[in-house]
């Protein structure tokens, strides 16, 4: 048997973040949430993530200045996965060595397809989608 995956959204939209958290958590992934990019670093201090949902507009550290501080403190031991609206997203984050963009509004085949790429595993006895 494997360990699940350990997913951290980072998101200030808490209905967002409450909708995602419940379908992956169903799905049979362990996830944790963040609402800023400052609890999202002490997040992963506490403990690596598997990869991180990180999005871009968000209270005291956006989402760019979060992934820079994870790149610096962590290098490239952990996927981060950009999830925003907004345009040439795309260039920036390459620019930063950022894994993925996804963007919003985002399909949930999309999401999964993202977290497979990156090896994420459910519960042993969650049926795959």
């Amino acid at each position: 048997m494997h360990a699940p995956s350990d997913v951290l959204i980072v998101d200030d939209d808490l209905d967002l973040t409450k909708s995602v958290q419940r379908i992956l958590e169903a799905a049979g992934y362990t996830v944790r949430c963040a609402r800023t990019g400052r609890e999202a670093l002490a997040a992963v201090a506490q403990k690596m993530p598997s990869v991180i949902l990180l999005d871009m507009l968000m209270p005291d550290m956006d989402g760019w200045d979060c992934a820079m501080e994870l790149r610096a403190l962590y290098g490239r031991s952990v996927p981060v996965v950009i999830v925003t609206a907004a345009a040439r997203a795309h260039d920036r984050a390459e620019q930063l060595g950022i894994d993925h963009v996804l963007g919003k509004p985002f399909d949930l085949d999309d999401l999964f397809d993202v977290l497979s790429r990156f090896h994420c595993k459910r519960k042993p006895d969650i049926p795959a989608r």
